[in-house]
């Protein structure tokens, strides 16, 4: 449009500069639903979760026989949350929430993440010409464990070293120490010690200014709580020493109302339970109703899995029993089932296990990398050329209708 005088008149239409949301450091939105997202820690967890764990949500970790690698998880997403600057709320009842927080893994810096990235990548791209994976897992979501400087979302620690106290200084963090808080834990009533936890937790919302109910007078920032072992004796709870508990709705009616003021904050909560000691199953089917996302590790110490050939490279399964659906009255079940975990001496990662079987007979264990990709380690393409004869061999006998191929 020109104005009389032939000068060009001023559009309506302007770009608004500056004028978006306030972006959190640490977080993303999510590409399913646009929810903010904040990170596990571990990156093959946040892709088995949905990308990350939604703000406002609640994640259950059910944990192993003899709690070795639970804590790990908890101790990731502590890690993340120093990293990215959150404020941090850690609970227990067992361990001094200072003492965890010393044995916090190290973050890779980036200069070691870009010589690991181009190696990787200069190998990555021989494996390509050799191999591809079969088009059926093409499609499979991606499990990413090596460290990539490009991604700010999400950072890789080393379980071989410490958090510097220089970055635990750095940020803010609230601790509640159950023996500290009630004189001490064996002496605390049945649900006094949740009720105690549930007012500190709302109290720090509140008075840190996560509470979105109201307007933020600070800079916006996300509060991760981690709750360590909940539903223990330790906790003042008997779930878990008999079958028809005295106060049998003491931990559920506590999730309730956590859950609640999750909702209203902008706060993300992990919480560990030992799940294979509750011997009433009703209750442990309430208490994952009431989370949003449920996962759980089962160890392979004490079992035939620890001998089994086919979970040598493994420490254990892990299972994914509930992924968050939010705003909907049903849970989301993850399509993925054979996932197993292992820690080696500086990562925790969980893999996907993919299994051959043949006449009835599990015969091979085919390895897939740990992000899915088309590369490929020696193992596993030494067990694609022993699962391809075993297939021929098959095939050749089905032809002749002798014998049956089963997947």
């Amino acid at each position: 449009m020109f104005a009389a005088g032939g000068s060009m008149a001023s559009s309506s239409f302007r770009r608004k500069v500056g004028g978006g949301l306030a972006v959190i450091p640490g977080t993303r939105a999510s590409v399913h639903n646009g929810q903010l997202l904040v990170s596990t820690g571990a990156s093959s967890l946040d892709s088995v979760i949905g990308g990350g764990l939604a703000v406002g949500t609640l994640l259950l970790i059910e944990e192993d026989k003899y709690n070795m690698y639970s804590n790990l998880l908890l101790k990731y997403f502590i890690a993340e949350g120093v990293v990215s600057g959150h404020d941090l709320f850690v609970a227990s009842a067992e361990e001094d929430p200072s003492s965890i927080l010393q044995e916090l893994p190290a973050p890779l810096l980036d200069d070691f993440h870009k010589n690991n990235l181009d190696k990787e990548e200069k190998t990555t791209g021989d494996l390509q010409k050799s191999m591809k994976i079969a088009w059926r897992y093409q499609n499979l979501p991606k499990l990413e464990v090596t460290p990539a400087a490009r991604s700010r979302f999400g950072h890789h620690y080393d379980l071989s070293k410490a958090m510097s106290s220089e970055m635990l200084q750095a940020v803010r963090c609230h601790t509640f120490f159950l023996p500290t808080e009630c004189g001490s834990a064996i002496c605390c009533s049945m649900g006094h010690a949740y009720t105690l936890l549930l007012q500190s937790i709302h109290r720090v919302i509140q008075q840190e200014g996560f509470d979105g109910s109201c307007p933020q007078k600070k800079h916006k920032n996300i509060l991760r709580i981690v709750l360590q072992s909940l539903g223990s004796v330790l906790w003042g709870d008997d779930i878990c020493c008999s079958d028809h508990p005295q106060y049998i709705h003491s931990l559920t009616r506590f999730l309730h109302a956590l859950r609640g003021l999750l909702r209203m904050s902008l706060s993300a909560c992990v919480i560990s339970l030992p799940a294979h000691l509750i011997q009433n199953k009703a209750i442990l089917s309430r208490v994952r109703n009431l989370s949003d996302t449920v996962v759980g590790l089962e160890s392979f110490i004490g079992s035939a899995r620890e001998t089994n050939a086919l979970y040598k490279d493994y420490h254990g399964l892990f299972h994914v029993y509930q992924c968050p659906r939010l705003n909907s009255l049903l849970c989301d079940v993850s399509g993925t089932k054979d996932l197993a975990f292992k820690l080696q001496r500086k990562q925790f990662t969980i893999e996907i296990v993919i299994h051959v079987e043949l006449q009835g007979v599990l015969r091979n264990c085919l390895h897939l990398p740990p992000d899915l990709s088309d590369r490929a380690s020696r193992s596993s393409k030494q067990d694609l050329s022993e699962c391809s004869k075993v297939l021929n061999a098959g095939c050749a006998a089905m032809t002749a209708g002798r014998t049956h191929l089963d997947f």
